[in-house]
């Protein structure tokens, strides 16, 4: 069955960096589109970054340059690499995928909504 394991999370200060794997298993990886969302406390789950088969990448409009989103189809691992983190950064994370076929247009992240598989989460902590 579909697998999505996320890890990395923790506690950093405001302007650290943090990076975020998810190991994934179940699924034909390299088809599939990933992607990452954060739920802040009190907020709606949003979207961070997401990327399909053929590598098209967007960013969610708060990222502004501060994280890279990359992928290893041999490992089958997803990796939000965030930098410059802010205290509104601070949440959880999670690791999702979309089934085939699926496109990622520049400049725009989907809901979470079209997502249909989840990890559980980690939580990513920034202290001011």
């Amino acid at each position: 069955q579909v697998q999505l394991v996320e890890s990395g999370g923790g506690s950093v200060q405001a302007g650290g960096s943090l990076r975020l794997s998810c190991a994934a298993s179940g699924f034909y990886f390299p088809a599939w589109c990933l992607g990452w969302f954060r739920q802040i406390p009190g907020g709606e789950r949003e979207g961070v970054a997401i990327i399909d088969p053929a590598g098209t990448i967007s960013y969610g409009e708060f990222v502004t340059g501060r994280f890279t989103l990359s992928k290893d189809d041999a490992e089958e691992t997803l990796v939000l690499q965030m930098n410059n983190l802010k205290p509104e950064d601070a949440g959880t994370y999670y690791c999702a995928a979309r089934e085939p076929t699926c496109k990622v247009s520049p400049g725009r992240v989907w809901g979470y909504y079209v997502m249909d598989r989840w990890g559980k989460g980690t939580l990513v902590n920034v202290s001011s």
